[in-house]
């Protein structure tokens, strides 16, 4: 590619062309048919946005917060594994970028940093993502290296009784780097006969007992506040609720768990809906465009996460590429804002869009 990409699908063609297929595959693949991950993507086509004429959008104002910090818009960093994969500088270089750019990084467990290492790299709120061990003792003890390193919050999955069947890793036989946040603490060599690393490790170590009792076990052992990730239907939004979460997360793990879940875009207003204001809602998934976070605001939700195109700037060019891939979606919405007659974040509503089963009604 010739030129400087003009928007962040176009970095994705250049993770492509710079990483091993090995770790490109990784990032890019999804479960099984891979029928969720394209559907995550093409669920924004299926509604409009309706833009409102002549109104004063000489000055735009992106920012918002989440769980009281400040942020420079409505568009945080996902948690996604092993980004030394992706580039030399890993996590490090992405939390530089997340504080450059006034947002929020969300550490994955499965960094190739530990999560002190990131800690001091950077001044950016961070959140830490906690999958839940079947010996508890450990996420204890990661939830408390986190509180003590000055993460904000915690983020757990909860869409994770076992790992999806990625068929690309599997066919590639993938080999995972050992867990850096466990390095010291307790061994994670896996026997790895068939399938991938990953799938070994997660199958011998994650709790697929891990249910709703056990969010007040992880709340008594954390002041920090606590978002749960995972949630897709309004059913578990109104438990999560319920329980006392902080922030629900409708995410479907970048659609490499469960093929044929539903793009987290189409239930999004269920589940926001559900929660009826109490707590943040976010979403994660298939974000490519600010169209896409325009309408997903409009929808409800408080701010997107993006987990692939942060990771393929980063494979394309280091702290500088996630860097542009914020920065593009950051001046996009701001366009799009004004376009579509907002001059703030606040002044987004659900009159702005229109799904493809709502009509424009007609003066008989």
């Amino acid at each position: 590619m010739a030129t400087e990409p003009v928007n962040v699908n176009e970095y994705q063609e250049l993770a492509r062309r710079a990483l091993p297929k090995m770790y490109y595959d990784f990032y890019a693949a999804g479960a099984e048919d891979e029928h969720t991950l394209k559907e995550n993507v093409k669920a924004f086509s299926r509604i409009s946005i309706c833009p409102r004429i002549l109104v004063d959008v000489s000055q735009i104002d992106l920012s918002t917060s989440i769980l009281g910090y400040h942020i420079s818009a409505p568009i945080m960093i996902a948690p996604t594994s092993y980004h030394k994969l992706a580039h030399p500088e890993g996590e490090i270089a992405t939390a530089k970028a997340a504080a450059a750019s006034e947002t929020i990084m969300v550490l994955s467990f499965s960094s190739n940093s530990t999560l002190e290492e990131v800690s001091a790299s950077c001044t950016a709120v961070r959140f830490f993502q906690l999958y839940v061990f079947r010996n508890r003792e450990v996420s204890a003890w990661l939830v408390q290296r986190a509180e003590k390193s000055g993460y904000k919050a915690i983020v757990v999955t909860v869409d994770t009784p076992k790992l999806g069947r990625r068929e690309a890793n599997i066919k590639n036989k993938m080999i995972a780097p050992q867990v850096k946040n466990l390095e010291g603490y307790m061994s994670t060599e896996v026997v790895n006969d068939k399938g991938s690393g990953p799938q070994a490790f997660a199958n011998s170590y994650y709790d697929a007992s891990f249910s709703w009792k056990d969010i007040n076990w992880l709340k008594s052992i954390t002041k920090l506040p606590i978002m749960i990730k995972g949630v897709l239907t309004h059913e578990d939004a109104t438990r999560a609720a319920e329980i006392g979460v902080d922030g629900i997360i409708v995410s479907n793990h970048g659609a490499r768990q469960l093929d044929y879940a539903p793009a987290t875009f189409s239930v999004l207003e269920e589940v926001v809906h559900a929660v009826g204001g109490k707590v943040p809602v976010l979403l994660d998934g298939g974000v490519r465009r600010e169209t896409d976070i325009f309408k997903a605001l409009a929808l409800g939700a408080r701010a997107v996460l993006v987990g692939r195109p942060v990771i393929y700037g980063l494979a394309a060019k280091g702290e500088d590429g996630v860097k542009k891939v914020i920065g593009l979606l950051k001046d996009e919405l701001e366009l799009t804002l004004a376009l579509a007659g907002c001059s703030s974040i606040k002044d987004i509503t659900r009159n702005h869009v229109r799904t493809e089963h709502e009509r424009p009604q007609s003066l008989l």
